[in-house]
């Protein structure tokens, strides 16, 4: 989808940068790319819990970078954004097992509560991705600081086709976000509704118009 009108960029957003074809992935039944995902995350970081420094929102690109380093290079990842020091930490997980390239082919969700001393994963295709939360959890309870924190499958809705995994990842963020703004904890979250998970590509491509974004 990214050779056609010279692939133009669509939105400079702080760090992130989409261009024409990655809008164009909100607008069809498509599996979301990095680059939308770390726009949102940006999103939620920058505009929507800008005051609330206890929430990380960590990028794919560098959830996939930790995955794949040694253990003491880990740091050099996590220790830039005080991850640390943070209450809660949302990590977008891929099965992509390239380290040079992006790709995979499903998306789901691991958060980290410094509070519940817990991990959760929240998966919308059958804990199809729980081998490899099982080992960044390995990997992130060191660097952390948290060896003692458990691994727990959050409730999740499942998907009803094969390529809204990334959908279902961002809405359950939200949910899980403002399960925290209401509790300080993440047991208890409900899972997001198929009304939510069907009105999100629309709701996303909004923001991008808000922001001054070109989304055709």
């Amino acid at each position: 989808m990214s050779s056609h009108r010279n692939d133009e960029v669509a939105l400079s957003y702080h760090e992130s940068c989409l261009r024409l074809s990655d809008v164009d992935l909100l607008k069809g039944p498509y599996w979301l790319n990095d680059q939308i995902i770390s726009f949102y995350f940006e999103y939620l970081e920058k505009h929507i819990f800008e005051n609330e420094h206890d929430l990380l929102f960590v990028s794919p690109e560098v959830t996939q970078c930790i995955r794949m380093v040694a253990q003491d290079e880990v740091g050099i990842f996590l220790e830039p954004l005080r991850a640390q020091h943070r209450a809660f930490v949302f990590f977008a997980l891929n099965d992509n097992q390239m380290a040079d390239r992006a790709g995979g082919s499903h998306w789901s969700l691991l958060v980290f509560s410094r509070a519940e001393k817990a991990f959760y994963h929240f998966d919308s295709s059958r804990n199809a991705n729980a081998e490899y939360a099982r080992h960044l959890v390995m990997v992130l309870k060191r660097a952390l600081y948290c060896p003692d924190a458990q691994l727990r499958t959050g409730d999740c809705l499942q998907q009803s086709n094969g390529y809204d995994c990334g959908v279902h990842v961002l809405c359950t963020v939200d949910a899980v976000a403002q399960q925290i703004r209401k509790s300080g904890k993440i047991e208890g979250v409900r899972s997001a509704r198929y009304d939510v998970i069907r009105s999100k590509r629309e709701e996303l491509l909004g923001i991008i118009v808000t922001l001054g974004g070109r989304i055709k």
